[in-house]
Formats: structure tokens, C-alpha cells, sequence
């Protein structure tokens, strides 16, 4: 076995264990190398690990180490053309919370990029990275919501009906912070407050939406003037924790958390008048959305199909590879040692160089090209055996 992956995701995995092995962009790097040939892919939905040459026990310790338990029946293992099917489909945006959300490509391209990975893992990243931006380009099922972001605008809507004049407090001002404002806006909210670690940073995007910027010291000061929070930091610690919630208070009061690890509280849908979202709960969101997007889903799927075959019959060569370098070799060896032990001029041995080459290379293009064909099917193996008998490339050690 040379490739596969060991994860979890949303389709297995609660927010609360997902939360314990998300990994920033530098610790997923880290994990990745402390593997080996690998790369980890870690966002708020998923943390994947993606293994060429590198046994799976491996990759289940980290990840347990991690979440500080046995996941047993939680995690999934593919290998080969299913791991990569897997990656093309998350590229595609198919696998995602919100079919066709756009920033998981990024995050794909931002994993691939944070390691150096070997000829395979190299290869399919490289194929999940062109399908990905092909189904962008050539299917509509990127159309809203099309984020994480924008999905959680809509579940504001559909709890407020009208979002007009409702004052909102933006907690993170990276770009998922970004989004969620913008799809808000849209809907008719006001950005109030944008919160963030660095004040500057939140005081550039407040700008943007006309609102004030504060540190996250301040976000419980502004909760009593505000109708909806929504959350997206990349704290290890819960930003708002139910006793910074005041009493006197609008309501209802509306918190949508998109951040993993959580950034508010979950006692906090305790609270009277207070409720409270997780990433999870926009599967619901999502669901209404789905029949729209089943047909641009299916042609996808198609592409991704397409891509799938590119990969597994480009994965079944190596197998044979060796064995036609190995044959290459053997007969350039032979060329060269049979022509040095004839004496000619310069200008004659060039001639005989070219003509003794082209012959080489017509007598074995066949045989590669049928020992390449046969690699797609189940007889590959038996013809790369049968040519390391038949030329004794095996007995001086070629492979």
C-alpha cells in the first residue's frame, strides 16, 4: 500500500471531539513532517491525514493524542483510488458541510503547500487541486449559500424573519469573519461591533461595514446592544462564556458559533432568551439548499469520476514502471557496450549512435505501451513479472 488517509469529519464526528484535533496551518504542517511523506488537511469540519508510505497505527496515535481518546468507530481509513476519490470529492466541495463552499479549496491548496510531499501525494493533490477549480468553473453549485459564512446568514434570517435593523457583533475578523458579514449586510443587518485579538485588524473591517472596532476584552460590554453575535476566531478558549452574557439584554438574543475549536459557551443556550447555534446545527440549512444543487452536485460527481480514473490509471503504471526501466536500461547497456567495441570515425560512430538509438527505442515502444495498458487491469503484475524473467532482470539485481 503507497497511499492513504486516516481522518474524521462532521459526517462522524460531534463539534465537541472535531474541536480537539483542529490544528492551525503551522501544527498541521508540523504534525505532517513528524510522519513522514504526508499531509494534513485540519479544518473546522474535517482533520484528515493523508499518508504515502507511512503506516496507518502512525497517524491514529496522533490523532488520538490529540483528542486525548480512543476513536475507535469514529475514525475512516480508505486507501489507494478510494483515498483519492475521497480527496477529490473535499476539493470539489462534495464532502463539505455546505456542498460547494468555495474556501475548502483553499484550505486543500494551503495543505498541499505547507509540506513537501513525495511523487504520489504530489501527484493526487495536485489532480484534487485542478478538479476542484474545474467544478468551480463549469458547474453552478457554488451558488449561495456557498460558506459556512453564508449559511449561518441564513439561519439568522430564518430566526428573525427580516434582518433589517438588527445590530450585529462580529466576533473574529479573519476572512470567514469577512464573509459572514458580508452575506449579513446582504440581508439587511448592521454590522455594530467587529471584535478581534488585534485591534487594528478589526478596525480595518468595521470600517468596511461602518461599525466600531473593540478588543475581545470588550464583547461582553456590547452584548446588551446587539441582536446577534456571530463568532469565528481561532481561540483555543471560549471568547464568551455564560456569565458575560448580561441580563438586561435584547430578545431574543441570537449566537451563532462557527469557530472549532467553539468560541461560546455552551451553557449559554440555557440562558432565557438566548439561543445559541454550533456549526453543526447548519446541517438544516444546508438541507433546504440540497434540491437545488442536485443536478450541478451529480455533474461534479461526474468530474470527479473522470479525475478518479485519470488517478487510478496513472497508480497502476507503478507497478510496471520498474520493470520497463528496468528493460531500458538492460538494452541501453548492451547498445552502448556492443558499439564501443567497434572502431569508426567520429563521424561514423554518430551515425551508428543515432540508427543503433532509434532501433532501441521502435523494438521497446510496444512492449511498453501493452505492459502500460495492461497495468490498468489485473494482468499488469503478471506481464512486469514475465519481462523480468524473460530478460533476467531480477538475477544481476535491476529491481
Amino acid at each position: 500500500m503507497t497511499f492513504c488517509l486516516v481522518g474524521l469529519s462532521h459526517h462522524v464526528a460531534p463539534v465537541e471531539l472535531r474541536e480537539r484535533v483542529t490544528l492551525d496551518g503551522p501544527a498541521s504542517a508540523e504534525l505532517a513532517r513528524s510522519l513522514g511523506d504526508a499531509v494534513c488537511l485540519s479544518t473546522c469540519n474535517r482533520t484528515e491525514l493523508y499518508l504515502s508510505s507511512v503506516a496507518e497505527g502512525r497517524a491514529v496515535t496522533a490523532l488520538e493524542e490529540l483528542a486525548g481518546e480512543s476513536l475507535d468507530g469514529v475514525l475512516y481509513r480508505l486507501q489507494e483510488d478510494a483515498a483519492a476519490v475521497h480527496l477529490f470529492r473535499v476539493a470539489a466541495g462534495l464532502d463539505s458541510l455546505v456542498p460547494g463552499e468555495g474556501e475548502i479549496l483553499r484550505q486543500v491548496r494551503d495543505a498541499y503547500e505547507a509540506v513537501t510531499p513525495g511523487p504520489t501525494l504530489d501527484r493526487v493533490f495536485r489532480q484534487a487541486l485542478g478538479v476542484g477549480k474545474r467544478v468551480r468553473t463549469e458547474t453552478a453549485i457554488g451558488e449561495s449559500p456557498a460558506s459556512v459564512s453564508s449559511a449561518a446568514a441564513a439561519l439568522a434570517a430564518q430566526v428573525f424573519g427580516d434582518l433589517t435593523g438588527r445590530r450585529v457583533l462580529l466576533v473574529g475578523a479573519g476572512r470567514i469573519g469577512e464573509l459572514a458579514a458580508a452575506n449579513l449586510v446582504s440581508r439587511g443587518a448592521e454590522i455594530a461591533f467587529v471584535a478581534n485579538r488585534t485591534v487594528e485588524t478589526a478596525r480595518e473591517l468595521a470600517h468596511r461595514f461602518g461599525g466600531a472596532a473593540i478588543g475581545l476584552d470588550q464583547v461582553g460590554k456590547t452584548l446588551g446592544e446587539v441582536d446577534v453575535v456571530l463568532s469565528s476566531t481561532s481561540s483555543p478558549e471560549p471568547i464568551v462564556r455564560a456569565g458575560d452574557v448580561p441580563a438586561k439584554r435584547r430578545a431574543p438574543l441570537f449566537f451563532i458559533d462557527i469557530a472549532v475549536p467553539r468560541d461560546l459557551d455552551p451553557a449559554i443556550a440555557n440562558l432565557a432568551g438566548c439561543f445559541l447555534y454550533d456549526i453543526d446545527d447548519l446541517e438544516a440549512v444546508v438541507a433546504e439548499t440540497l434540491n437545488g444543487r442536485r443536478a450541478e452536485a451529480e455533474r461534479a460527481e461526474q468530474l470527479v469520476a473522470e479525475e478518479a480514473e485519470r488517478f487510478r490509471a496513472w497508480h497502476a503504471t507503478l507497478d510496471v514502471v520498474p520493470a520497463i526501466a528496468s528493460l531500458r536500461a538492460r538494452a541501453e547497456e548492451i547498445r552502448s557496450a556492443e558499439l564501443a567495441k567497434v572502431r569508426v570515425s567520429d563521424a561514423e560512430r554518430r551515425t551508428l549512435e543515432s540508427v543503433t538509438a532509434q532501433i532501441l527505442n521502435k523494438l521497446l515502444h510496444l512492449p511498453t505501451v501493452r505492459m502500460k495498458e495492461a497495468a490498468v487491469s489485473a494482468d499488469g503484475a503478471v506481464y512486469a513479472d514475465a519481462v523480468k524473467h524473460l530478460f533476467g532482470l531480477e538475477e544481476d539485481g535491476r529491481t
